[in-house]
């Protein structure tokens, strides 16, 4: 009787035992597979086949500091940034680097991208002292109609001003400025924000607008500066489901995006398109921006 009782109890005990383990079996695989993801900016491990290369979006530069905001730093914060990650082993490169390791070039083992969006002639009046000092490269993706304004006019204030045909043109020969594609007159916010699509607006219609538009800037800045641009920059990040497959379609290689991530760089073509890009802003310091925004491995 007593083995009896002795028996129950311990296969009563094991079946709680089994019980709780299948309990925290069945947690483990909730958490696992149904909790909600968090967002990781942390760089991947770079193997032979793949390279993550973060992406700096730089605006104005200005030396008034009140003027400085989410898009205007000044230009000894770009002396700082590019210094500090000099110093931590990162290399600038451009879009045409990326496009080469696609066709199985090399990258530095520690790539990073610098931006500038809509053309402004201080990047110019600073930018280009700064990158000839540190020895470094840029992406400049002017705004095509406003190019055409200030090479009229030929206008240089450091404040309002944007860069001329002449300008991007030196900029480009130098060797260290990569002319890009932002649009010929499509920087706008309307019944179109961006290329976006408009609200209503037909299929066919859409395709014609954004490559007359895009176009028209590919033929102007290859007429002007020698290069026709490989990859186009959305105004203001704005993209409709339509609009990758019709960039593709006009031949861009690569796509430059607004959303604040770390891209991955393969053999594929098509890790080129939809590459995000960090916003730099004013108000905070180069190391906090580096490690706890972009999370950059910095050892």
């Amino acid at each position: 009787m007593k083995s009896s009782w002795k028996y129950s109890v311990i296969k009563v005990t094991r079946l709680k035992i089994l019980s709780i383990l299948a309990l925290l079996g069945l947690t483990f695989l909730a958490i696992h597979f149904f909790a909600p993801k968090q967002a990781d900016n942390s760089i991947q491990t770079n193997t032979e086949e793949s390279i993550a290369v973060p992406v700096v979006m730089y605006h104005s530069l200005l030396k008034d500091p009140s003027r400085h905001g989410e898009y205007v730093i000044s230009p000894d914060t770009l002396e700082k940034d590019l210094t500090y990650l000099k110093e931590n082993g990162y290399e600038t490169v451009v879009v045409q680097d990326l496009i080469n390791y696609t066709n199985g070039g090399n990258l530095p083992a520690k790539p990073v991208m610098i931006t500038f969006d809509d053309g402004y002639y201080n990047n110019y009046l600073y930018g280009m002292e700064i990158a000839e000092k540190l020895d470094c490269k840029f992406v400049v993706s002017p705004i095509v109609s406003v190019t055409e304004l200030f090479t009229a006019s030929q206008e240089e204030n450091a404040y309002y001003s944007h860069l001329t045909w002449d300008m991007l043109k030196e900029m480009s020969d130098s060797g260290r400025i990569e002319v890009q594609n932002h649009s010929y007159d499509m920087h706008t916010i309307g019944a179109r924000k961006g290329v976006k699509k408009k609200q209503g607006e037909s299929d066919e219609s859409y395709k014609k607008a954004i490559e007359n538009d895009l176009l028209k800037a590919q033929d102007e800045i290859e007429k002007h500066v020698g290069k026709r641009p490989t990859a186009f920059a959305y105004p203001f990040g704005a993209v409709s489901k339509t609009t990758p497959e019709l960039i593709k379609e006009m031949g861009f290689s690569a796509t430059l995006t607004s959303a604040e991530k770390i891209s991955v760089i393969t053999r594929d073509k098509d890790s080129l398109y939809n590459l995000g890009r960090f916003v730099r802003p004013s108000g905070i310091t180069t190391k906090e921006f580096f490690e706890k925004k972009m999370k950059l491995a910095i050892e």
